[in-house]
């Protein structure tokens, strides 16, 4: 393994672990419907967190309108977009990508009979933070 592959698995390890004793500490804390809510009101739950877990991807999608707005690169196909538009158009590719499966997992959740719904609402903080983080760290 190269020395950029290893800090990349390294970077991958350390955020999955930090991530997964992060959604332990801080499920127990989380806002959670009632122990018998139904169905429908579980998914209702999810469906709010998981619209305040996409702001990240919606301010690089702003990030990348405005610098479009703002500059030659309003034609995009001119190839006239700077370094920062191009991380910010990443961003917003890779946001997307996680933000599906994060949409998948926690209306599986939701659906499950005895759900921790606690891990929703941690879930969707963690994953704001993790996508700032992501966004901060490309």
């Amino acid at each position: 393994m190269r020395p950029a592959q290893r800090t990349v698995a390294i970077g991958a390890v350390s955020g999955v672990v930090s991530m997964l004793v992060a959604l332990s500490l801080l499920t127990p804390r989380m806002p959670a419907p009632p122990a018998g809510a139904a169905v429908a009101e579980r998914i209702a739950f999810a469906l709010r967190w998981d619209a305040l877990a996409v702001i990240p991807i919606l301010l690089a999608v702003v990030a990348v309108g405005n610098g479009r707005a703002l500059s030659e690169a309003i034609d995009p196909l001119a190839g006239k977009e700077s370094r920062a538009m191009i991380i910010n158009g990443r961003v917003v590719d890779n946001g997307v990508q996680q933000f599906v499966i994060f949409l998948m997992a926690t209306l599986a959740l939701a659906a499950s009979e005895g759900a921790r719904m606690g891990m929703v609402s941690a879930g969707a903080v963690l994953f704001i933070a993790a996508r700032l983080v992501f966004w901060i760290g490309y």
